[in-house]
């Protein structure tokens, strides 16, 4: 019987062992390969991939930006009888960007291993260049379409139809900037002195393309379409710029005619915190009393100079009524919350207004790169849903989430005009 465990144990033992390494060195072998695939150098070459697919992502924004006034004016000028070719390229590049963007997005945020990283990228990359190739093929049978059937003074015409009515669309872009600028401080109209100087030159350079399109108009052996294509792009810089131009002297009349209010709403939330003062501890009490103090201290700051500095003094209110309301945390109701989200939401609702005003017009003039797109569009996406949801509080969340996108999109498209792409 001994003899039998003996020899059992003899083939068992150099068993387990050799069982034993092999599992040791398995778990070593796949600890190495997953921190392989984790490590910097992994990582780096995710991010160089992730930043592919998002300049890919760029070109496809701008091909369907592009795209949508093309279509316009196929319908308006062609009366319908060009080809459907490119409403139906828009429809699927519309698509498609939508989908990449919310996944670009997706990826920006998350904490993916890089292979997760590069695969999503690829996916990213492949179907923006698809959604590129078939703009690129949708509008070569466009333009072969208009040469054959329209001729090219009419095209000259219609171009200098629209070039006057965004003339008479803009009015006297001097006389909006000068509005403001007679009330308000500099940094207030800074960004519409910009756009309204940009849609005029844009408008200028257009007409001077088209004035040497008509010259060569008599000319069959000589083709209009560089200076066409040329005339098109400024017509399209001019409107962008306008649009800017009324939404800037817009938003900053309205927080001109805010700013009050809002004063006066932060000073009453100011006095309810106060009264929920009296019923804390006396350390939460003395915390609470010299965090109120403060925040009195910079809204009377805020105050001497909001009729000079309106946008910004709304901003810095939803600020003041934010850090007021981490400086309460959990001392209040759920009523009081609520009443207080009610009173602060216009003003941050407003402020995020103009954040995301500003940093359209950066992406727009930096051309700026997929994050700072990305991160617009989540801005615009939380003002939605702050527009929507029937809790203040939500509400008030997403405002101040849209906020914090808009100006982080700002930033990055900075840094993008800034040459830091």
């Amino acid at each position: 019987m001994a003899e039998s465990v003996g020899a059992i144990l003899a083939w068992l033992v150099p068993a387990l062992v050799v069982f034993g390494v092999t599992a040791i060195l398995v778990a070593v072998l796949a600890w190495g390969i997953r921190r392989a695939r984790r490590s910097p150098r992994a990582r780096a070459a995710a991010e160089q991939e992730r930043t592919r697919a998002g300049a890919t992502l760029v070109r496809l924004d701008d091909a369907v930006a592009e795209l949508d006034l093309e279509v316009g004016l196929s319908g308006a000028l062609y009366g319908g009888g060009a080809p459907v070719s490119l409403r139906r390229a828009r429809m699927t590049a519309q698509h498609v960007r939508d989908e990449s963007f919310d996944e670009y997005r997706a990826l920006s945020a998350s904490d993916a291993a890089p292979a997760e990283i590069r695969r999503l990228a690829a996916r990213i990359d492949r179907r923006s260049a698809d959604a590129l190739a078939v703009i690129a093929t949708a509008r070569a049978e466009h333009a072969e379409w208009v040469r054959a059937n329209v001729s090219a003074a009419s095209q000259v015409a219609s171009a200098r139809e629209r070039l006057a009515q965004l003339r008479a669309s803009m009015g006297d872009p001097a006389a909006l900037v000068g509005e403001l600028s007679a009330r308000f401080a500099e940094e207030e109209w800074r960004d519409a002195s910009r756009a309204a100087h940009d849609a005029t030159a844009a408008a200028d350079e257009a007409s001077g393309l088209l004035d040497a399109a008509q010259a060569r108009v008599a000319d069959p052996s000589q083709s209009v379409l560089t200076e066409l294509a040329s005339a098109e792009r400024a017509l399209r810089r001019a409107e962008a710029d306008a649009r800017i131009l009324e939404e800037t002297h817009r938003l900053v009349l309205q927080a001109a005619q805010a700013v009050p209010g809002e004063i006066d709403a932060a000073r009453t939330a100011l006095r309810q915190a106060g009264v929920t003062r009296e019923h804390l501890d006396p350390a939460d009490a003395e915390r609470l009393g010299a965090e109120l103090r403060a925040i009195e201290s910079e809204l009377t700051k805020v105050e001497a100079d909001a009729a000079r500095h309106p946008s910004r003094s709304v901003d810095r209110i939803a600020r003041l009524r934010g850090r007021l309301d981490l400086a309460l945390g959990d001392a209040r109701t759920a009523q009081q919350r609520i009443r207080g989200a009610r009173t602060a939401l216009p003003g941050t609702l407003a402020a995020a207004r103009s954040a995301i005003a500003q940093a359209e017009a950066s992406v727009s003039h930096s051309r700026g790169g997929a994050d700072a797109r990305a991160r617009l569009l989540s801005a615009q996406d939380e003002l939605a849903r702050a527009r929507q949801v029937d809790d203040p509080v939500a509400a008030l969340d997403a405002a101040r989430r849209a906020l914090r996108h808009a100006e982080d999109a700002k930033a990055l498209a900075e840094y993008s005009r800034l040459g830091g792409r």
